[in-house]
């Protein structure tokens, strides 16, 4: 298809195959790979503070003591922020300048993490989430850094680099996250975050150069806002439609307006200029195809490490009772002023539940969390590597192959923290290969001038599809909560026990994810993009 079919024309060059973008085809090796490793790690602030946060939701329930399993929306909302941003800030940097963008994500994001290391209420806390949100456009931005500035024969493997940070995010984020809470507060992980973006972010003003490509583009702010709206509200009727009852009109009303705001968004990047996801974009195959295996492959790279967190540090069934008697005990002391011996406090789970080791934060990390980072770390630079001699298409084969392997055994086999790291080992094999396959099929896709608003709706993609399977995850535990029924000397009571859920409510998750990345494997299978060596958008370049 036509490169002006999308966008108009660059102001510096007449010739889209020939964009002067300020690539350093002439510089060293160390040059090269200094740019590279400062803006991967730049983008580390994403992976980091999901890896982080959604490891310590458990932890921070004892803060937000009154929301229940509504406290994933500590993580929802990044996709739904990062949805409605990154591609209004992927089509801003292609016009005003991707160095400058992606340093704005970076002060967004730390200001964001100021606020919620300073707050105890769960709306502010959530204004400061949906603040950092907006370094999740900085991926976006690093993949065009990379496009622009990189020798076409490094960009596969830069590309591999990012998930290759993703995975040494994944590795170090428990343990760094782990220790601050464990002997600090949940608030230090957010002060360490601050902190991270503030000392890197002059080796990013220092080390990499501007590019030249420039486009003319407008803003489309009217799309972003039906899309994120759109999204929270069907989101917020999946989360609480238990509560408020699915066909209740003043819940059904929050579906429906969700969704027509959907439709109009559609309707809208139809008919305006300059649409922040280009439905003509999606004509193309390449495109389109590499979205929706996307859109069904994400989910599952976002709820096995959210599950894992919750059910290791979730305390076992024998624990939790002790708890819960130890809890009867010091509120009859308090009432009365006398001592009941916790013999005669008798508590039953109805349901009950298999899981629970009640790990520190940092015997999560030690136990689970960093061994699946580290073999992302390892496999994202080979499949990048991989892309540029095969295709990116084979690593996205071997990506949903392996992921589906490990969603079957999550929904298979009985829980044990040793069994589930297994699992998750070779989910952290099929997450480096992810990430490292579906910024080169857009980047083989696309021209360059269209890079900003391909890899937009590729993070689009991304944020949406990472959101709904979080919400439908957080509304299946909600709906299976564990009660305690409770006996004193003949007096009985029921107490719903916060954030722990019923088996069910995991298993129908880890069922719903393994749906998906089967639809993406399929779609990967029957892809006809990416069967040839990825070559950094080169072959694009010369078809323009």
């Amino acid at each position: 298809m036509s490169t002006t079919e999308t966008s108009p024309p660059p102001d510096n060059l007449d010739n889209p195959a020939e964009i002067d973008t300020g690539r350093l085809d002439g510089a060293s090796r160390l040059r090269i790979f200094s740019i590279l490793v400062v803006i991967v790690l730049y983008t580390e602030v994403v992976p980091l503070q999901y890896t982080m946060v959604s490891a310590a939701l458990q932890k921070m329930t004892n803060t937000f003591t009154t929301v229940g399993g509504n406290i994933n929306w500590a993580v929802i909302i990044l996709g739904l922020v990062g949805a409605a941003a990154t591609p209004l800030i992927g089509k801003a940097s292609d016009a005003w300048g991707k160095k400058k963008l992606f340093l704005a994500t970076g002060l967004c994001f730390f200001v964001g993490c100021v606020i919620c290391a300073l707050t105890s209420n769960w709306t502010i806390f959530l204004i400061g989430r949906g603040l950092a949100a907006f370094s999740i456009a900085s991926q976006v931005v690093a993949y065009g850094l990379i496009r622009d500035l990189i020798p076409r024969k490094y960009i596969p493997l830069g590309v591999g680099m990012i998930g290759a940070g993703l995975g040494f995010s994944g590795a170090i984020a428990p343990l760094i996250g782990g220790f601050l809470v464990d002997h600090f507060d949940w608030r230090a992980m957010f002060w360490f975050l601050a902190a991270f973006t503030l000392v890197l972010t002059p080796l990013v003003m220092w080390i990499v150069p501007e590019t030249k490509l420039r486009v003319r583009e407008r803003i489309d702010p009217f799309g972003a806002i039906l899309l994120s709206a759109g999204a929270l509200f069907t989101l917020l009727y999946l989360d609480n439609g238990q509560n408020w009852g699915w066909g209740r009109p003043s819940a059904l009303a929050w579906l429906i307006g969700g969704l027509v705001m959907l439709v109009l968004f559609v309707v809208v990047e139809f008919r305006v200029s300059r649409p922040i996801m280009d439905m003509k974009l999606l004509v193309n195959p390449k495109v389109s195809l590499t979205l929706l295996m996307t859109a069904f492959g994400v989910g599952i790279t976002a709820v096995q490490p959210l599950a894992l967190g919750y059910m290791t540090q979730t305390p076992n069934v024998d624990g939790l009772r002790e708890n819960v008697v130890q809890g009867v005990v010091a509120q009859a002391h308090q009432m009365t002023g006398l001592t009941l011996p916790p013999n005669l406090v008798h508590v039953n789970f109805d349901p009950g539940y298999t899981y629970g080791n009640g790990f520190s934060m940092l015997g999560y990390a030690v136990h689970v969390g960093i061994w699946a980072g580290l073999l992302g770390m390892v496999i994202g630079p080979f499949a990048g590597a991989m892309a540029r001699r095969f295709g990116a298409r084979i690593p996205a084969i071997l990506a949903f192959t392996i992921l589906t392997i490990s969603g079957i055994g999550f929904v298979v086999f009985h829980y044990s923290w040793i069994t589930y790291l297994v699992l998750y080992l070779l989910a952290g094999i099929g997450f480096g290969f992810f990430y490292a396959a579906g910024p080169n099929l857009i980047i083989d896709a696309v021209p360059q001038e269209q890079q900003g608003i391909s890899a937009g709706m590729l993070g689009v993609t991304m944020s949406m599809g990472s959101a709904v399977c979080m919400a439908i995850t957080t509304a299946l535990l909600n709906n299976h909560p564990v009660k305690a029924h409770i006996d004193v000397m003949g007096h009985s009571s029921v107490q719903t026990i916060p954030q722990v859920f019923a088996d069910r409510g995991y298993t129908l998750s880890f069922w719903v994810v393994l749906a998906t990345t089967i639809v993406a494997l399929i779609v990967a299978v029957l892809m006809r993009h990416g069967r040839s060596p990825a070559t950094g958008g080169a072959e694009v370049a010369n078809e323009a």
